[in-house]
């Protein structure tokens, strides 16, 4: 046999090294361990979970697995899974030849079955995919037991995302309430302490009764936590309703906006307010059903569509309604309120005869789906989100339509002093038209944006036609500021009304307030500022 030299002898013995590795795909567990799993106590199996979870390796998550799916075998004294067609030992990974004719399943009852599923989701803490490592953070604050402090100990030392630290430190904090050194106890308490979550309170009510904790201190800290989480949960119960009732200001902002201009300018009481909000809603359903008909690809803009189509239609109809019945009746009030009200009787009608009676479905786009979570327990969502920042958008083109354009200046004149305007040339017939046309079309986009938080149906502007004339009165007429500071002031009111006594109380405080404030200053908030007023 040719000798090999010492060089030839090294690259053998490096590429054999090399070679070792890779040939070994699976690394033993502990056979002791494994076998552990299929324990009787379900103490032992949990000891056996817990050290396999701290293992952080691929072999014991497949085991893991196995055993959270019930596929994890026992046969005598092996405990083995199948791998395809194989019987493979749970252990070494090792083929079993033959495979065992009778075996059971290892019994997983819902305790070992949460420790499993916290196992699991402590072995996806060290995946690469930052999302893997945030969904189990996340799962592990539901029950983190003191098993998994070593675990979740580790990954926090590892980990540098700041969302995933925040959430693993607080699982820590979580598991190590159990722990029976006192320090740890007291650390863990002070740093839930920092959270606004009512789970994590729960978590700390039972640790002010000695029968729970014999620690007077970490009783102590216990009670200063829960103190401070009330605090947190109550500051954000209270933004979440400044929130809505911002949101619900919103929509009657948009609904009092054109009555606050139709009303100024010609004094009419318009009860067919609400009607046109519904003439909006319902050209938003249509441009809906258009688009999931013939433009499916681009469904999720049908709402940019919908906007100037609501406005055009509400417009539409709120200057024939004009033309052809209202201008009839300028300077008869009680007339005017009788006639509105029978036009918003035939426009529900009709609503009902081309739509049906039942309400129709307008889905959210997907970009105004979820929310923003500004603290724990406080999620915002983004339909309601969009809907304020719509609002101020339309507040802001009014602001310019009636401070820098010419129709802008006529409505104000003849909300001013209507002898005088029309002696100077301004043309208040057709002022009047565009001007209910452009209040209608206002309440149009008003629809808009209650089709994608409420119902739409024949009905659904009669809830507003109440609320939007007192705004409208306690802003005062024909004032922009006025309607603003109303429409959010009694959106807000409400909402803390409705929390404290429900809804019908509510609307009936509300009612009493305004009437109140009417006594006291029958102006409004903001009284216009002209010669003929002012006599």
């Amino acid at each position: 046999m040719t000798d090999i030299g010492p060089p030839m002898k090294r690259l053998l013995l490096t590429l054999l090294l090399l070679f070792l590795p890779a040939s070994n795909a699976f690394a033993a567990l502990d056979p002791a361990l494994v076998r552990q799993l299929a324990a009787e106590e379900s103490d032992d199996k949990i000891a056996a979970i817990h050290q396999l979870g701290a293992s952080a390796g691929a072999e014991a998550a497949k085991v893991l697995k196995a055993m959270a799916d019930d596929q994890l075998l026992v046969a005598g004294e092996v405990v083995f899974l199948f791998d395809g067609e194989r019987a493979v030992d749970a252990a070494s990974g090792a083929a079993i030849e033959p495979a065992p004719e009778t075996y059971e399943s290892i019994t997983v009852n819902n305790r070992v079955r949460s420790e499993l599923s916290n196992a699991l989701a402590a072995l996806k803490l060290y995946d690469p995919d930052r999302g893997v490592r945030l969904a189990a953070a996340t799962e592990l604050q539901s029950n983190a037991g003191i098993g998994m402090v070593p675990v979740l100990a580790a990954a926090l030392a590892k980990e540098s995302d700041a969302e995933i630290r925040a959430l693993l430190k607080q699982a820590h904090a979580q598991a190590n309430l159990a722990n029976p050194e006192v320090a740890a106890r007291l650390a863990a308490v002070e740093s839930l302490a920092e959270s606004a979550s009512s789970a994590t309170r729960g978590l700390l009510l039972p640790l002010l009764e000695a029968a729970n904790e014999p620690d007077a201190t970490v009783r102590k800290a216990a009670a200063q936590a829960v103190d401070a989480i009330e605090a947190r949960l109550a500051f954000g119960e209270i933004l979440g309703q400044v929130f809505s009732g911002l949101s619900l200001g919103s929509i009657l902002l948009l609904a009092a906006l054109g009555l606050a201009i139709t009303y100024g300018v010609m004094g009419v009481i318009n009860m067919a307010h609400g009607e046109l909000l519904m003439v909006g809603a319902y050209a938003t359903y249509f441009m809906q059903t258009l688009f999931r008909a013939y433009l499916p690809e681009y469904v999720d803009w049908y709402l940019l569509a919908a906007i100037p189509v609501a406005f055009l239609a509400a417009a539409l109809v709120g200057m024939l309604l004009e033309r052809t019945v209202i201008r009839r009746l300028y300077g008869r009030p009680l007339e005017t309120l009788l006639a509105t009200w029978g036009l918003s009787l035939i426009l529900i009608q009709a609503a009902r005869m081309l739509f049906g009676a039942q309400n129709v479905e307008v889905a959210n786009p997907v970009w105004m789906s979820g929310g923003v979570e500004v603290m724990a327990g406080l999620v915002l969502p983004w339909n309601r989100v969009v809907i304020i920042g719509f609002t101020l958008f339309v507040l802001a083109l009014m602001w310019v339509l009636m401070q820098k354009t010419r129709l802008g200046l006529f409505v104000r004149a003849v909300t001013q002093n209507r002898p005088m305007a029309g002696c100077v040339g301004v043309p208040t017939a057709r002022v009047d038209t565009l001007a209910f046309g452009l209040g209608a079309g206002i309440a149009g986009l008003g629809g808009v944006a209650l089709s994608q938080i409420a119902n739409v149906g024949p009905d659904m502007g009669q809830g507003y036609i109440v609320d939007s004339f007192l705004v409208v009165v306690l802003g005062g007429v024909g004032q922009l500021a006025g309607a603003v500071w109303a429409a959010l002031g009694l959106g807000v009111v409400t909402k803390f009304l409705e929390g404290w006594s429900g809804a019908v109380i509510a609307k009936i405080v509300v009612l009493v307030i305004v009437i109140i404030f009417i006594q006291k200053r029958p102006q409004g908030l903001f009284a216009l500022k002209g010669r003929f007023v002012d006599n």
